[in-house]
């Protein structure tokens, strides 16, 4: 339930920012246009005020759920900051008639569900197989009006979200925008933390939040949108006799202060903000005023942002990143209902000041309101704005958010059609009015991060190795027998036999190819993979795989760096490279009539890179700011502490990059690593999308024909890693954080082990799920000591660490601790359920269609099977290995893989967390 969900949703589907780093010609407006996303759509509005919205698409068996709430932060008065998020928490914990948690009942539908809380709205969301769209609906219903808000629920509910804003405090860019967004809009609510404040939500009353609950969540308030594979007319009935019976509530007006824009008195600009403490790297971000989403500005002024900060050819990156005063750069307007902003944010590079990098912007804000953009400018930014618009919405539950968010926050479903007919025409004289309206100096709220931490020093660490404090023992497991009567009838088992499998083949020099090719949305989504990724990179060399992999694209014989983005970003295309243990990963996407380009980029940066001088300077020092973020971060540093306990120092697993390690690295490495390791018979492709296969073979050996490998591929013989001898407790501080990270377990198994299934099936029962684990109902449900835990089997070619990772207030760490460890030793001491074994088995096999509906995941799943080695037919297949996993397995795995006398258990963040003598 990540508040900051709606932002990495929303910035994919709607017009809210235009940071896209996947930008089609100036010709792809045609398609987009033709697109005619809302054809199809139904809107019906029930006699108890409810908007239905249905839109039948027929392209995978599963259905999109959502319902939007008119309610959000902007709702809130004083002394209630928080109370829309606190409502969305407590709308998971049961109702009247379930008095059940609502995970463990989505989950056991095999729904990918998920909710979230923004300025203007609180949706909730579910994508099931199309057998399960009653019960969706069923339960949707029921929440609606019959939550069960009592103080049980919001005592345990207030601790995890508590813990949650805590969380965020971990982060000093979170904290630098709450202070700005404070100072730009002192008197609105917008200024305030969507999440809302530990001083408010401490003093929540259950009257105080069922009386919001009763005032905002009703029929006349709520859209209900369904997408997916469905009949429109016997879907509507089943709507009529669920939501239709519920009754509208009688509203009571809030009281809440709202500002329009302004045009400022003449003055003096605002001193900047500055917070001075302890943290990583320097930070600056700028909030200027703009209109609400209905004004017809908006278009103009997300084309200017485009322009501005989309991708690697816009302004602000090739002023600030590509000169080296910065590491990042990013912006975005927010258009709500009511006036919302322009937010623009940079990572300083080491040793640049923020103040220049403030004089820099300032100057390229000045160029774009005193200069028309050219041609070239506005065609790209066009193209990247409805070139992301379609591929945002490839699968339906994005399609489902679309529609939600026209309707709640533009008042029209319609919207995006009319926004992106008014995109396409935007004139270079309307960004100029634009940019001088809204980036007006006095208005700029602007704020700087200085962090008072020395360069990359992590802070203290304490060691030991002994026993957790048992000083708690775990309530019984819920049984899914006692669930099951709470769930609403859904009956079917999965049918995959009808997934398509990938052609697959091999060019003659060894680049092997999978192939899928899907009609329904015009575009193309490529995953690959080439076996050079950071286990070949030795402590020395700690970072060399990385900097390899981000130089790719830094320019080729033929072209530079901004050719490169810009013959990309001109096309709506993506193409990007990141090293990971076991390879480098690649990823693109791009309207299908630009497969071509994406092709040839890829061959281009594979064969002919010329690793400059001056782009390696510029990507190592951003690779030492993500260094030093990393070890400001309990997450980063505690899962890098986690991997170095578990696996010894001649263990590529066990290799990090460090200061040093970056900067002894040489172009000269860098040629060395590309020419050992990138080659045509380590690197497997995977393409998914609108294409015709034998065009993209030609394509293909054309693009690839003539790169050669000579000799054989280096192959490593990774040591056998054995688990510890005894339980080891390591604890490392970092100054100035509010909420402790705890990574538990040991090295676990391969993706090829035969244990895997039941492992997976195991998994699901111990904590493969927040909400409907075993780990989730007790350490976050019922104790409420965190805002998410759970487990997993990194699998990968080689056994990667089996981990328990969790977030939690310092003094909560050694409780949740103890709960977990406990839980593991009744794990393998009692086992599991023949009911929880089952459920754990559905769920898995349900929500496997749902991964199977989104081009997008299809080609990753894809890729994956075959980098790992498994068959072809793996996609088709894999429920029915789930399906065939026994009891006798089950157990047996526990039996060799729950070892709670031996876990590894690190916690990062503030303060000592480690039991004292331990």
């Amino acid at each position: 339930m990540l508040i900051g969900f709606f932002l990495s949703l929303l910035l994919g589907v709607v017009p809210f920012s235009g940071n896209f780093t996947n930008a089609v010609t100036p010709t792809a407006t045609a398609p987009v246009s033709a697109l005619s996303f809302s054809k199809g759509v139904q809107k019906t509005v029930l006699d108890n005020g409810l908007t239905v919205l249905t839109k039948e698409v027929h392209t995978a068996p599963v259905v999109s759920v959502q319902v939007w709430y008119k309610v959000g932060s902007r709702n809130e008065i004083k002394g209630e900051n928080g109370i829309s998020h606190q409502l969305e928490h407590l709308m998971f914990k049961g109702t009247n008639d379930r008095p059940v948690q609502f995970g463990r009942l989505f989950s056991a539908l095999g729904s990918q569900f998920n909710a979230f809380t923004s300025y203007d709205e609180t949706a909730y969301f579910g994508t099931v197989q199309r057998d399960k769209l009653e019960a969706l609906l069923t339960l949707e219903a029921d929440r609606m009006e019959n939550s069960l808000i009592g103080t049980e629920q919001l005592t345990s509910e207030k601790r995890v979200v508590i813990s949650e804003l805590q969380g965020y405090q971990n982060f000093p860019s979170i904290r630098l925008g709450e202070a700005v967004m404070r100072s730009a809009f002192p008197n609105r609510a917008y200024g305030l933390p969507v999440g809302g404040t530990k001083a408010d939500v401490e003093k929540f009353t259950v009257e105080q939040v069922r009386n919001y609950y009763q005032t905002y969540y009703s029929p006349e308030n709520a859209t209900l949108v369904i997408t997916g594979d469905f009949a429109t007319e016997p879907v509507l009935k089943v709507v009529k006799e669920t939501f239709g019976k519920l009754s509208k509530r009688p509203k009571t007006a809030t009281t809440r202060s709202t500002a329009p824009v302004a045009t400022p008195t003449p003055g003096a600009k605002k001193a900047p903000i500055v917070l001075k403490q302890p943290g990583s790297a320097a930070l600056l971000q700028a909030v200027y005023p703009l209109p609400d989403i209905k004004h017809p500005d908006v278009p103009a002024i997300d084309v200017m942002d485009a322009i501005l900060t989309g991708g690697r050819s816009s302004r602000l990156y090739q002023a600030l990143v590509e000169s080296g005063l910065a590491s990042s750069v990013s912006g975005g307007a927010a258009e709500l209902i009511e006036p919302g902003w322009y937010d623009i944010s940079a990572t300083a590079a080491p040793g640049q000041e923020l103040p220049k990098i403030a004089q820099v912007l300032q100057q390229s804000l000045a160029k774009l309101q005193q200069q028309p953009v050219t041609p070239e400018e506005l065609n790209r930014a066009k193209t990247q704005l409805q070139a992301s618009f379609v591929l945002g919405n490839q699968d339906i539950t994005s399609q489902a958010s679309q529609l939600g968010y026209n309707q709640t926050v533009a008042g029209d479903y319609r919207f995006i059609e009319q926004y992106l007919a008014a995109i396409a025409k935007v004139t270079p004289a309307q960004v100029q009015k634009v940019a001088k309206t809204y980036l007006n100096p006095a208005k700029q709220t602007l704020g700087f991060f200085e962090p008072t931490q020395p360069d990359g020093q992590p802070g203290t660490s304490g060691a030991g190795s002994g026993r957790t404090v048992e000083n708690f023992s775990p309530g019984k497991p819920v049984d899914p027998a006692e669930l099951a009567k709470y769930l609403p009838a859904a009956t079917s088992a999965t049918d995959s036999t009808k997934q398509s499998l990938p052609e697959q083949f091999t060019l003659a020099n060894g680049l092997r190819v999978l192939l899928l090719p899907d009609h329904s949305v015009p575009t193309v989504n490529l995953s690959g993979q080439i076996d050079a990724g950071t286990q070949f990179d030795g402590n020395q060399k700690a970072g060399l795989a990385n900097l390899t992999a981000t130089n790719l694209i830094n320019g080729t014989q033929t072209k530079n760096a901004l050719t490169i983005a810009k013959t990309l970003e001109d096309r709506g295309a993506s193409l990007d490279f990141s090293a990971s243990r076991e390879g480098v990963n690649v990823s693109g996407e791009g309207l299908s009539t630009n497969l071509p380009i994406l092709i040839q980029t890829l061959a281009d940066v594979a064969q002919n890179a010329t690793f400059s001088e001056d782009q390696l300077e510029l990507s190592r020092q951003r690779a030492l700011t993500s260094l030093k973020v990393q070890l400001d971060d309990p997450n980063g540093l505690g899962r890098q502490v986690f991997q170095q306990a578990i696996y010894p120092e001649n263990h590529p697993f066990h290799s990090f990059p460090t200061v040093e390690s970056l900067k002894s690295i040489t172009r000269d490495d860098l040629l060395r690593f590309y020419k050992e390791h990138y080659r045509p018979d380590t690197t497997t492709i995977a393409l998914v999308g609108d294409f015709e296969p034998a065009k993209v073979k030609e394509l293909l050996n054309q693009a690839f024909g003539k790169w050669q490998a000579t000799g054989k591929p280096l192959v490593l013989k990774l040591p056998t890693v054995p688990l510890p001898q005894t339980l080891t407790r390591l604890n490392k501080v970092i100054p100035g954080k509010t909420e402790a990270v705890t990574y538990i377990g040991y090295n676990g198994i391969s993706r090829k082990d035969p244990r895997f299934y039941a492992a997976l099936v195991l998994n699901q029962i111990l904590g493969g799920d927040t909400l409907s684990s075993r780990l989730g109902t007790e350490v976050r449900d019922r104790q409420g000591l965190t805002y998410g835990i759970y487990s997993a089997f990194a699998a990968g070619i080689n056994p990667g660490p089996f981990l328990i990772q969790m977030q939690t207030a310092p003094g909560d760490a050694q409780k949740a601790i103890a709960s977990t460890v406990a839980l593991l030793k009744q794990l393998r001491q009692q086992g599991v359920t023949e009911a929880e074994f089952n459920t754990a088995k559905r769920s898995i096999t349900n929500s496997y269609p749902v991964d199977l509906a989104n081009p997008s995941d299809v080609s990753s799943i894809i890729l994956s099977n075959a980098v790992l080695g498994l068959s072809r037919a793996e996609i088709r297949e894999f429920p029915q290995r789930i399906q065939a996993v026994t009891m006798t397995q089950v157990k047996q795995a526990i039996e060799d893989l729950i070892q709670p006398e031996n876990v590894v258990i690190v916690t990062a963040g503030p303060g000592d967390t480690t039991p004292k003598g331990s």
